[in-house]
């Protein structure tokens, strides 16, 4: 009798006090559920139960200036944005291979701005990119390749002990989204429809060294070979926003990987007026984003690339995905509206605050 409660309470204890643990350690982490909303954006992936044949990797540059719902609407690609503020090439290239446990789509859209960046950046963008990833090997790797000096796994692996004195500073949302978050993008897009002119940008530093660097190329072509071993097509885009720079040197490097590997590439910034962007309107923060409407015309045009050039299906016409996607048009349009009537209450966006941008 004396044995079994010894066993008993050898097992009991450690369980109540890694829910202890847990339940703490969920109140204290932060739950990007108001102002800087990008750090909820990585886990919501895992709950959409629908098929995408277009997959979008890469920083604020995809997440803000696609819509895919106009996708849906316009062409019926089935869509997935897994963007995150500043993502890394080498933090792309493991959400990729971390999707691939999940479903292998057609094609992937890599954004290229990423590719100047040949170091480990900023915790809190780590952070922001890395704490919504499920457990896997490939979250494990992107978490070694990402960290700056002062980070360390153990961290990652117990938040708590990185988050333990923000009880200081907890709100009210940490409250309410204590044991559940909302879903905040659709399919991974991030929606502002407020309009602020794109504005003078500083005049382009010089570069120091005209070649983009050796570990962010490499990581492009470890890209490159993941896809083509699963069967994936990879396109490389530059968003059309003028700031942060891409330099012409640059994108020439692009441009010669891109037709030393057959894959096609667009730099956006030159396609402006075809894609129909008048950036007075059709950005929300003068000029480092699209709003509502820029990203619904960028769509609309890279949807009649991926449309015409790969075999993609029209899920329109499959009732199953289509009412999946309803749902996601409903809320949507839900959300738009509610943004519009605030502007036009405030003059300004008061409950989505300020999103979190690239330096």
């Amino acid at each position: 009798m004396k044995a079994i409660k010894i066993v008993t309470r050898a097992i009991i204890y450690p369980v109540i006090a890694s829910i202890l643990l847990w339940t703490c350690q969920s109140l204290l982490v932060p739950k990007y559920q108001v102002g800087i909303m990008e750090g909820a954006m990585m886990h919501e992936y895992y709950d959409s139960d629908m098929p995408h044949e277009v997959l979008f990797v890469g920083d604020c540059e995809v997440y803000e200036n696609i819509s895919t719902v106009k996708l849906y609407q316009e062409y019926g690609i089935s869509s997935y944005i897994r963007g995150s503020a500043q993502q890394l090439v080498w933090q792309s290239y493991y959400i990729l291979e971390d999707t691939l446990r999940y479903e292998t789509p057609k094609v992937v859209v890599f954004n290229v701005l990423a590719l100047k960046y040949a170091e480990p950046q900023h915790e809190s963008y780590n952070r922001m990119t890395l704490d919504g990833l499920r457990w896997s090997p490939s979250k494990w790797h992107a978490i070694e390749e990402s960290m700056t000096e002062k980070e360390s796994m153990l961290d990652y692996v117990f938040p708590i002990l990185r988050y333990h004195d923000r009880w200081k500073d907890l709100k009210p949302s940490d409250y309410e989204f204590w044991f559940h978050q909302n879903t905040n993008t659709f399919n991974g897009y991030y929606m502002r429809v407020d309009s602020l002119p794109e504005r003078n940008f500083p005049p382009a530093r010089p570069l120091n060294d005209p070649n983009l660097g050796r570990v962010p190329m490499s990581w492009l072509e470890k890209m490159y070979e993941l896809c083509k071993e699963n069967g994936i097509e990879l396109v490389l885009m530059k968003a059309p926003t003028q700031y942060p720079y891409w330099y012409p040197q640059w994108d020439r490097q692009v441009m010669e990987f891109a037709s030393s590997h057959g894959l096609d590439y667009f730099n956006y910034i030159h396609e402006r007026d075809q894609i129909g962007l008048d950036m007075t309107v059709d950005t929300y923060d003068g000029g480092l984003h699209l709003n509502l409407s820029g990203a619904e015309k960028m769509a609309t045009y890279i949807g009649a690339y991926l449309d015409s050039t790969y075999d993609l299906t029209d899920y329109r016409l499959d009732p199953e995905v289509s009412a999946k996607w309803d749902e996601v048009i409903a809320a949507y349009n839900e959300l738009a509206a509610a943004q519009y009537a605030e502007l036009e209450e405030y003059g300004e966006l008061r409950s989505w605050g300020i999103n979190a941008m690239e330096e």
